[in-house]
């Protein structure tokens, strides 16, 4: 009787010892611990922004969180420079092309002030205002402003130092390919690290600085 004591006294925790034969760190949840092995619970916390974070479960599988929503900052710097080759323009009396360029900058200043390029888990989303409104059906091709990034076929700046056009094409919209053109009148350098990341890299070399 005594023995069969002892050999189940061998396996019950103890309370003044973290390890006791097969059972590791066993201490009841009333006390806010959850029973965990330590070696078959894993966390990579990536330190790059808007990665991924993977758990290892005790059976092997891995669970990935939702990632991180990104929205460039918006840039005036195409609006301001063409109000001021407009300004240039009216100076040395050449109104005619002082008006064309002049509506253009108006155009892009308001529009700097209100859209917002979107990036969030699957897909690039173009939003208009702080509030993050739906932007409608485009214009131009039709259907949502909303194309996943496993459709994107390529995307390119122009021009890299200096970006003024973001390009794009997607079978989102049709099978053979849709192209899209949009002004860069967000932070260049924030645009293009979210698209590396969430559509990867383009078929050219992308800007060093912006």
């Amino acid at each position: 009787m005594a023995s069969s004591l002892l050999s189940v006294y061998r396996f019950l925790p103890s309370q003044k010892k973290d390890n006791v034969g097969y059972v590791t760190k066993i201490k009841t949840s009333l006390y806010g611990q959850a029973l965990c092995n330590p070696n078959s619970v894993r966390r990579q916390i990536a330190t790059r922004h808007g990665s991924r974070l993977a758990v290892s479960s005790l059976f092997g599988r891995r669970v990935k969180s939702r990632r991180e929503t990104v929205i460039p900052d918006p840039d005036y710097r195409i609006p301001i420079v063409l109000l001021g080759i407009t300004g240039g323009l009216v100076y040395t009396n050449n109104l005619g092309p002082a008006i064309p360029v002049g509506l253009l900058g108006l155009l892009l200043l308001v529009q700097t002030t209100r859209v917002r390029f979107v990036f969030d888990d699957e897909a690039l989303e173009v939003k208009v205002g702080d509030e993050l409104k739906q932007s409608g059906e485009n214009v131009f091709v039709g259907g949502k402003n909303r194309w996943k990034y496993s459709t994107f076929v390529n995307w390119e700046f122009w021009w890299p130092n200096f970006p003024i056009l973001v390009y794009f094409k997607e079978t989102q919209t049709k099978p053979e390919g849709q192209i899209h053109f949009f002004p860069i009148i967000f932070n260049g350098k924030q645009l293009y690290d979210a698209m590396v990341e969430r559509a990867g890299l383009s078929q050219n070399s992308g800007p060093k600085d912006s």
